[in-house]
Parts: C-alpha cells; structure tokens; sequence
C-alpha cells in the first residue's frame, strides 16, 4: 500500500492511556487514528491533546472502522478479554496492557482466537525491552553465570494510585492486586529461567494493611519451582515509597544483580545499574541508553509497528501473557487456600 503507516485505535485515555496516545503519536510508522473513551471529560481532553485522531465514546465503533489496523487496549482488566475478543473477530492486530485477562480460559480462548485469524496479540510487559532487565536476559543467554537456578525479584513501592473512577481499588474491575503488578515479575523470572522449562508448581502469601480491602494485597511473596529444582521468588510492598526493583539471578558460575530506583515508574531520571560474577571477580554492564517505563512503552510501539510491516514476532506473545496469568491466579488460589498450587492441574 502507498501509505505504510501501522493505523492503531486506542481504547482507554486515562492516565496511562495517554502515555500510550504519545507514545504512538511519536512513533515512526505509527499513526494514531482514533480513540475511545468513555466519559465526556476525557473525550474533550483526548481532542485537545490529539487533534488528528477521531474520538468517539464507544469502543466498538472503534473496533468497527476499517481504518483502525491495530487496537491497543488500556481499559480496566476486566473489559481486556471483551474488547481484544471483539478487536480480533474483526481483524485487527492487538496490543494489551496486562494482564491478558482475569480468567485462564479466557487466556486460551484469546490466544487461539488470535491464531485462527492470524493477527499479532501482544502483551505490554514493557521489562522484556528494557535495557537493564534485557540486558540481564542477554547476560544469561551468553552465560554468562553457567545454568540459571534461582532468581530473586523484589519491588518495593509508594501505593496504587485509585485509576479512573477508583477502578484499581474495586476488585470486581482490577480482578486483585497480584494481577497488577507481580504480574510483570513472573514474567521475569520465567523468561530468565526458560532453560529450565515451564513452571510447575508455586505456594504464595500476601497480607492487606487495610481491613476494609482484605482481597487486595499490599504485600505479597510467592515461591515458583522449576523442572530440575531451579526456582524463583517474587515479591513486593506497596506500602513503602518512590519505586525500587531489584533482581538476582544466581546459576552454576555466578550471579547477575540489577537495580534501578526512581521516584516514580515512570521517571526520565532513574538510577539503575548491572553487575554479575563470582567471588572477586566483578564485572558491570555500561549503558548507553536509560531505562524507564516510558521508554519502554515507546519500545513497545515501534515493535507492534514492525510486527505489522515485516512479520516480526511481539517482544511478548499472548502465549507469554498466558503464563504470567497463570502464574498471578495461581498465586491468588495459594494465598486463599495456604497451600502449594500444581500449575498442570490448575483451573480457575
């Protein structure tokens, strides 16, 4: 076609929505075409800030253009599986936020779906394209510390802002707080121990400050095995401040340790660093490029750009969303029961 622009529909404009309209609106081969969103101050707000875009208040009219060639979906969790279903009956080519869904069979049923159309369905874990988690990805894969067997990742950060109408505190539209944001640290942990297999098995806690919210956990650990006893631990605060993530990937000949720290997820100015060996013998990993949230949201669109021109393949497939769905439920199903969930067995 003359014009080869990839056309993106957005759907959601609240505060991340907009990163994603800026992000999209800066990105070589990208256009932003329309947006959908449902309240009339948002509606007058994405018109302001993006005035080649359409806006409209109903999201499958949206989906319904044949102008629109991907959908990107950032609305709360509970709409992902509606909307990407609806998006990928129609033919469009998919990006959506985490998680993929709230469901495990929905989870299926979109990854079957998107295959059956042959249309991309990626997920946002926008660590995957980072420069420092990529980078301890790389480091593994060169091995740089012989045969991964355990990987340590932990967040501790200020509390979950309320989103648009308060839909991150109200379960029935966030599904629960492990969906959040674990969730991008079990992605993590099973991308740096892939040599090991799928995961098997997993056992969680989690506690609430807040009595009136006992579902949504502010504190949160849980423990995945591995085939091969390699394992991993993820955890997390939401009751401290700023923004601080660390991961410590030990194998057979060392260990890789990554930090970064911001005030925010989103800041232009984190700091952040990689070293790995054994005993003495220390090395660090140079940068010539930051890492942050935005960045890699930006990332993130040049790479659904080349899905659609050149057949590349998402940086996170729907079959990689799946897994780290997975791996929340089953994490929810642990800290609700106490007790260790089979990954093969489970059904949600």
């Amino acid at each position: 076609m003359p014009d080869e622009s990839v056309n993106f529909g957005l759907l959601g404009y609240g505060l991340f929505g907009k990163h994603h309209a800026n992000a999209i609106s800066n990105t070589d081969g990208a256009r932003l075409t329309a947006i959908a969103v449902k309240s009339q101050a948002s509606q007058q707000a994405a018109r302001d800030d993006h005035p080649q875009a359409d806006v409209c208040g109903d999201w499958r009219e949206l989906i319904a253009r044949d102008d629109v060639d991907m959908v990107d979906v950032v609305v709360p969790n509970r709409m992902h599986y509606e909307v990407t279903k609806a998006a990928l009956e129609a033919g469009k080519h998919v990006l959506l936020e985490k998680p993929m869904a709230v469901e495990l069979a929905h989870c299926d049923e979109l990854v079957a779906l998107a295959a059956e159309k042959q249309r991309v369905l990626a997920v946002n874990h926008e660590l995957r394209l980072s420069s420092l988690w990529a980078g301890v990805k790389r480091l593994i894969d060169e091995g740089a510390i012989g045969r991964p067997l355990h990987a340590l990742i932990e967040l501790s950060r200020f509390p979950y802002r309320q989103g648009a109408e308060g839909w991150r505190y109200d379960a029935d539209r966030v599904g629960s707080w492990i969906l959040e944001e674990p969730i991008h640290f079990f992605d993590l942990a099973r991308w740096y121990l892939s040599a090991a297999g799928e995961p098997q098995s997993l056992y969680a806690r989690a506690n609430s400050r807040d009595p009136s919210r006992p579902q949504l956990f502010d504190n949160f650990s849980a423990i995945v095995n591995f085939p091969g006893g390699a394992y991993a631990v993820v955890s997390q605060t939401l009751a401290a401040f700023e923004h601080h993530v660390s991961a410590k990937i030990t194998g057979s000949d060392g260990t890789i340790w990554a930090h970064w720290s911001a005030a925010d997820a989103r800041s232009e100015r984190p700091t952040f660093g990689l070293r790995y060996g054994l005993g003495d013998d220390i090395r660090e990993v140079k940068f010539d490029k930051s890492t942050g949230e935005l960045l890699e949201l930006a990332d993130q669109i040049a790479a659904m750009v080349r899905c659609v021109r050149h057949g590349a393949p998402p940086p996170c497939s729907g079959v990689d969303g799946r897994h780290s769905t997975l791996l929340c439920l089953a994490a929810e199903q642990s800290v609700e029961s106490g007790a260790p969930v089979e990954l093969g067995s489970f059904q949600n």
